[in-house]
Parts: C-alpha cells; structure tokens; sequence
C-alpha cells in the first residue's frame, strides 16, 4: 500500500474528531480499515443531488492531462470480465471493456456501445445486434462477431462458473449473421433482454484463448482506456486508447487509481492534492471535507446484510433469523457509525430505486418481540460468532451489533477479519451468522438482476447460506421467473413485491441498512466529474482542467 499520508495538522484534526465522537467504537475494538471487496458485490437507485458539480472552474479542458484518484478497495480478484466481482477490478473494466450495450455509470440508463443500436427484436425470443464499425481491441485487432459469439457462449459453459450466467437464464444461443452482425435466440420471451446484456462485455477470442491467465492479469478491451499496469495494493495504470471510435472517448490521456485502503491516507491525499478524487470517503470525513473539496452522498442498494447458515442449527428456524433482526437497533447503527450516511432497510430495495415496495415485514427495534421469538424457536440463551469483513465502517457497525444482541441475553463474539478469508470460513460452511456489504447493482440495476444475485440458482443459495432445495428458496425462483417472462409491467411488479415479502419474512440473507456512498473530489481540477449510486469511480466523459 501506498502511503499518502502528509504529516501534520490534517491527521491530528482527524484523530481528534474520531476520538470525541466515535469513542465507544475504538474502545469496542474496531478494526483498521482494509481491504479487499467481496463476491459479494454486493446496487443503486438514482443519484441524490449532484449540487456543486459544475467542475474545472471554468477551465478547458486538457486532452493532455492525468487522472489521479485515490481507491478504496485493493484488487482482490482479477479482471476478467466473465468472473471479477471485486469492486476495484469492476469499476477497471467500465474504463476497459464494452459490452454491446452498456449502463450509463451515474444514471443507469442503458445505451449502444459496441453496437450501433440497441438491440433489435425481430419477435418475441429473437433479436439482432450490429458492431459498430472500426472499432479496435487495445492489441489492434478487430472486433467481429465471432467474438461476441465467444464472449456470450463462454459464459453460458457451466465449465467456466462464470458469475454472470446467472443473470442469463432466458439466453438460448448465440450466433454470428455475418461478420458484424450477431443473433440472439431466447428460451422465452424477456423484456429486459435489450439492457440485461450489458452484463455481458465483449473480449477478443484469440487473446483469451492463448493464455486466459494473463488475459485475467492484464485484461484487453475496446473500451477508452487500455490498462498498462495493475499492482494488487498499488495502483492501477491506464492510458487513452487512441484508436477509440465509439460514443465514451476517453477525455485525458492517462488514468493513475492509487489504490488507498487506509481512510486517512485516502481523505488526506485529496486535501494535499496528491489525487483529484476519491471514493467511500470515511463518514467521519464527510462533514469536515465539504469546506475543502466538493463532496456529495448518493443514496445507493449497497447494503450491509445479515446472512445466516440455514443448514446449521437453530439457524434453519426463521424465527431465529427473525429475531436477531429485530433485536438490532439499527437507529443507533446509522446515527453513532454511519454518522447519517445511511438508511434503515425497509424492503430488499432502498426507497430510492424505482420498484420500491415497503416489505411485509419490517424489522424495527423490539428487544421483547426478539426474546419471545427465541423461546418460541427454544433458543433462549443461544451463543453466537458474528463473521464480519475488516471493511472500516463494516467494521465500525459490528460493535453495536454485538451489543444489541449481547441485551437480550444472546452471548456474541466478533470475528472480525480480512473478506477474503472471511468468505472461505462460509464457503466451508464453518459460519453461523454474518454481517457483510453487497452490492450488485454495479451490474445492473434491475429488479431481476438485484435479486438473482442472492437468490437465483447461484452460489449464494447454494454454497454460502445454503438456502437451496427448501420450499421457500423454490418459490423465490419460480416467482422471478414468472416475473421474467411476463410481458405486463404491472404483474411483473406484483411478483417482485410477493418475492421481497418473501425474503424479508424469511430472511436467509436480508440488509440491515442501505448505505448512502460518500464521495469527494477537486472541481477545480476536474470535468464532468460525477459521482455513482454503485461501489467506485467513473471517468468517462471526465477530464482534467
């Protein structure tokens, strides 16, 4: 890791302000902030207010200029696009790769990008797509059709456990026309097909073929920029890839992401102007940084949820599960950690999203309706290991956790530690309960998608809260599959809203609190800087004055 920090006034000013109001948390014993971002990627709705935004004070643009920006999260998987999930490598691909539609980064509306337009629907399960002509990978060659036709079918091989086929369940096949034409067959009629395969980016056949282990290590796209380094907990080198001819050119010439996991090494490399912005500023931070660069907080699906071992017992009760949930006093989670940066979960989606239904089911804080759920389930005086991620205001939540549940007699402890390992101990199913972030809507921000990730026929069901087989989790999947193949607005809605009852009374794996996603930024040194409803950054269409 790279250190920023500059000595002197900022770090103590900070300190300070830690000490006074986050006292109980350090005594608790929260961890440093590190880390690496999950599988658990764990999505958005539209940005908050984007006041102050107008960037570079005026100033031009300089097509010479360099991006610099301080990250949050080290590199924890690789950057192929079929599997990465960490969210320093996914926020990469946006800058690295095209798919034949893309999601705008702050709107998440969908658009033509390797394609010349949107997918055309030729009947209900047929549609074609056309390449955008001239457009290059980053080693030269030509995109063709072929390998649009690789890039999908090698996704839909079970071989390859790509983490994206589950988001294509309606994709029958794929085919070449002719060399810039490709055509896709349906299994059944899918009305989100035209945006849903924005999940999909295209990548050259010959080149992943040769040696897939240097494609996943130094990745070649179409996208603006070409990736010229990556070091795991360095930094991140690109520059602008000249022979670009689609509709997000790349606006500076080079892009250095200082991969920044200490929070006061982030905040204080954007005070020094070492970076020109950065991400998941510490909410700490968010408050003192307003007088001194533009900061703003966008309400966002990224969520920190509680997951439990249903095949462990008594955590295959629901009334368990239940309990602990209200037991919570999520109030002071968000005003004492989260400083006001979030909010208390209220269905799967966050009030923000389009589809927002309240669930039937709303955890508030009610210590008695917790005890007399335990002893109805004949788990009075249960003991419990709380798994969290060292993510540092994950980390700062799990205290109050603890104490919450510590009050109505169930004894925790904390196992606080590093995602990577953390996520092994699940897998292995040596986990009764955890608290982790997620956030898929950097994929997409769909209903479909946002539940899929969780509760479709993928590894969250099946390896991690090992759900899979029960009624329940079969009714979860024939309700989104209903909702998938129906073509009426209003009865898709309606299943969707019976599917978040669902897994809110269930609560196999249920958010506790959506998060608002704090970033800031010098407006003075940057162009058409945004921020995102999703985990990281965005540079398309951004320059530097």
């Amino acid at each position: 890791m790279i250190d920023l920090r500059p000595q002197g006034a900022p770090v103590l000013d900070r300190m300070n302000k830690e000490v006074d109001r986050r006292g109980f948390l350090r005594l608790a014993g929260a961890v440093s902030a590190a880390a690496a971002f999950t599988g658990s990627l764990a999505a958005c709705g539209g940005p908050s207010s984007t006041a102050g935004t107008k960037s570079g004070d005026g100033a031009a643009p300089n097509p010479n200029g360099t991006i610099e920006a301080g990250i949050s999260y080290a590199l924890s998987t690789g950057f192929d696009p079929m599997t990465s999930s960490g969210a320093t490598p996914v926020a990469a691909n946006m800058h690295v790769f095209e798919g034949l539609v893309d999601l705008d980064p702050v709107t998440r509306e969908a658009y033509a990008a390797l394609a010349t337009a949107m997918p055309q629907k030729v009947n209900d399960t047929t549609y074609r797509a056309s390449l955008r002509q001239g457009a290059t990978f980053h080693d030269g060659s030509p995109v063709t059709a072929d390998d649009v036709v690789f890039s999908f079918t090698r996704i839909l091989d079970p071989k390859n456990a790509s983490l994206m086929v589950q988001f294509l369940p309606f994709l029958d096949s794929v085919s070449a026309v002719d060399a810039a034409t490709v055509e896709f067959r349906l299994k059944y009629a899918f009305p989100l097909f035209p945006s849903r395969i924005s999940v999909v980016k295209i990548v050259p056949r010959k080149v992943v073929e040769a040696d897939p282990k240097a494609f996943d290590a130094k990745p070649v796209g179409s996208g603006p920029y070409q990736l010229i380094e990556a070091t795991r907990q360095d930094k991140i080198v690109f520059k602008r890839w000249d022979a670009y001819n689609g509709p997000r050119p790349a606006k500076a010439a080079a892009m250095n992401w200082r991969l920044v996991n200490d929070n006061t090494a982030r905040v204080n490399s954007l005070v020094s102007g070492r970076v020109q912005a950065i991400e998941d500023v510490p909410y700490v931070d968010v408050a003192g940084l307003k007088g001194k660069t533009t900061t703003d907080s966008v309400a966002s699906f990224g969520n920190l949820f509680l997951m439990f071992n249903c095949s462990q017992k008594p955590f295959d009760d629901k009334r368990v599960r239940q309990a602990l949930h209200y037991a919570l006093d999520v109030e002071k989670i968000v005003t004492t950690a989260m400083y006001g940066q979030g909010i208390a979960s209220t269905s799967y989606l966050q009030p923000s999203h389009p589809d927002y239904h309240r669930a039937a089911t709303v955890y508030t804080h009610d210590q008695a309706k917790a005890k007399a759920l335990l002893a109805e389930a004949g788990a009075s005086g249960l003991a419990v290991t709380l798994l969290t991620t060292n993510t540092g205001w994950v980390a700062d939540i799990a205290p109050i956790i603890k104490e919450s549940w510590d009050a109505i007699g169930v004894t925790t402890t904390l196992d606080i530690g590093d995602s990577s390992g953390q996520y092994k101990k699940v897998d292995a199913g040596s986990f009764q309960v955890m608290a982790a972030p997620g956030d898929p809507s950097v994929f997409g921000n769909d209903t479909d998608l946002l539940l899929r990730w969780f509760y479709g026929a993928g590894v969250w069901p099946t390896k991690r809260f090992r759900w899979a087989g029960s009624a329940e989790d079969t009714q979860v999947r024939g309700l989104l599959d209903q909702a998938a193949q129906s073509a009426d607005k209003d009865a898709r809605a309606k299943l969707w809203n019976q599917t978040i009852d669902l897994i809110a009374d269930q609560a196999a794996l249920y958010p506790i609190v959506h998060r608002k996603l704090p970033t800031a930024w010098d407006a003075k040194k940057l162009t058409g800087f945004k921020p995102l409803p999703t985990t990281g950054l965005s540079f398309l269409g951004v320059a530097t004055a």
